[in-house]
């Protein structure tokens, strides 16, 4: 499982960051239990990540300052409907001057969401690019028949169909790297989040 070829846009001056990527995750690929089958290797990927992003979160976004935020525009937005509710039209006035005040504070929550984005996203594209050119035909996890066509079969066919020009893919009792670093990263990622102190979820 390596990286060959320049899969991001074709960019041909990545290589050595893939040749060094290959260099770091190669030794992980090789110590996954079951040969050609990189579920290990996603899994630490997935682990790795999560705690990239939950981490740039805890550094560059003030989290006190932005529940404070979001419960102000939370308990306005309920006094609005309860003057709305009871035909208050003085008081839906004055709420709504109040929540013209408020488009400060969101614009400043979503240029806080935005900081760990802008930190953690290049890393996380590199990696993505190294892992679809590795392991995109891999069958990572097998479940039983019963449980891939009463849940998965559906979702297969419906990607196929969006993606692969209207013919159904193929992929008998098991999901691919992508799903199982999203099963991956979803867990860890709350695990790590509850462990830093986080209140809320994704």
């Amino acid at each position: 499982m390596a990286y060959q070829g320049s899969f991001l846009l074709g960019i041909s001056w990545l290589q050595p960051v893939f040749d060094a990527m290959n260099a770091v995750l190669n030794p992980l690929v090789q110590m996954d239990p079951t040969p050609n089958n990189p579920v290990l290797t996603v899994f630490v990927i997935s682990l790795a990540i999560s705690i990239l992003t939950v981490t740039a979160q805890k550094l560059l976004v003030d989290q006190d300052k932005m529940n404070e935020m979001q419960a102000r525009s939370k308990a306005l937005q309920k006094e609005l409907r309860e003057a709305q509710a009871s035909g208050d039209s003085k008081q839906m006035a004055k709420i709504q001057a109040k929540q013209m005040d408020m488009m400060q504070d969101q614009s400043e929550i979503m240029k806080m969401s935005f900081r760990p984005m802008i930190v953690t996203m290049i890393p996380i594209l590199l990696i993505f690019a190294w892992m679809w050119q590795s392991a995109i035909h891999t069958i990572v996890v097998v479940f039983p028949p019963a449980v891939y066509y009463c849940t998965l079969t559906p979702i297969f066919h419906s990607l196929g169909q969006m993606f692969y020009g209207g013919s159904i893919t193929t992929i008998p009792y098991g999901v691919g790297w992508l799903w199982w670093y999203f099963i991956c990263t979803f867990g860890m990622s709350q695990i790590i989040r509850k462990f830093m102190g986080f209140k809320n979820g994704f």
